[in-house]
């Protein structure tokens, strides 16, 4: 059997995984990809596969179809988002599918944190100075007392919850699904948007659904405190792009810290590179070295599953 591996993280540890692909006795194949292949390329590869771990590449119904023709029968969606898997192309082909929920809530909360903290004090302002030959004090604010406006609160959404909590701030959290949690009491709920003018910063960490696209829009925005502070580390379209642009152009955003976008790897000609106090990941949230290697075995576990393959 085929196997191939198309998810940047796990691609990056691929020599960690190949003796538990040779347990399996499969045949591995690790695709060149920087964050996404499209789907010419897809079709091209998928239907020589028996089997897929996908990253975040368009697995739309034209590529299931065309891996269905050839020979993938089964696939698992590497993490926890899917917004960008058809699963119901799966379904009405008969393909096996899952992802891998719960993996790596802490490791995004972290880096959400740590984005706060960066936009808090101005860490990035500073770091460019000092490689430039100066010696920038940009006067920063406090966490203590200040509002965060948290926009998801599943597994992600409650670790950061924890660690802002920690930090003595309040958090205002969104999510229609969410379910009470003792321990995070101290979390207020609200319906988005909400109380949203009381936040000192927005953290979005939500997944990507239609009713999730464009959240954080020209409306939300206008409502938002002056000078609010705003990271992502959910998914891009959650936050309307445009309209983001232009509150950071009106000083109405103060600064970003964004880890994902709406076109990934962000354009060249984007104004977003050009504004100071933007900071930038690389949809890179949940990867160290820990999560990569625990998600990433039990991907490989489920898809063996799915395949009936037994190690030897």
């Amino acid at each position: 059997m085929k196997i191939l591996v198309t998810c940047p993280p796990m691609l990056g540890m691929i020599d960690s995984f190949r003796p538990l692909f040779a347990r399996y006795g499969v045949e591995l194949t690790a695709a060149k990809v920087v964050q996404t292949l499209s789907v010419a390329e897809l079709t091209e590869l998928v239907p020589q596969h028996d089997g897929w771990i996908i990253g975040d590449d368009p697995a739309n119904r034209e590529v299931f179809t065309a891996g269905k023709a050839g020979r993938l029968k089964a696939a698992v969606k590497w993490g926890i988002g899917v917004d960008n898997v058809d699963f119901a192309a799966c379904k009405d082909m008969g393909i096996p599918i899952t992802n891998t929920p719960n993996m790596f809530g802490g490791e995004v909360a972290d880096v959400a944190v740590g984005y706060v903290i960066a936009l808090a004090r101005e860490t990035f302002e500073i770091d460019r100075g000092v490689r430039a030959g100066q010696w920038p004090k940009p006067r920063g604010i406090s966490l203590a007392g200040k509002t965060v406006a948290l926009v998801g609160f599943g597994d992600i959404g409650k670790n950061t919850a924890r660690r802002l909590l920690a930090a003595d701030m309040r958090v205002i959290a969104y999510d229609p699904f969410a379910q009470p949690v003792p321990e995070l009491a101290a979390v207020e709920m609200a319906t988005w948007p909400q109380r949203v003018e009381e936040a000192d910063f927005i953290v979005v960490n939500c997944a990507l659904t239609a009713s999730s696209r464009h959240m954080v829009n020209a409306d939300v925005l206008a409502r938002a405190k002056q000078g609010v502070r705003i990271v992502n580390v959910g998914r891009g379209p959650v936050i309307d792009e445009p309209a983001l642009v232009a509150a950071l152009q009106s000083g109405k955003v103060y600064s970003a810290a964004l880890d994902v976008f709406e076109e990934e790897p962000l354009p060249m000609d984007s104004y977003l590179r050009t504004h100071p106090r933007c900071v930038f990941g690389s949809h890179n949230a949940s990867n160290t070295a820990d999560a990569v290697a625990r998600t990433s075995e039990i991907a490989i576990t489920k898809l063996m599953d799915f395949l009936g393959v037994q190690p030897k």
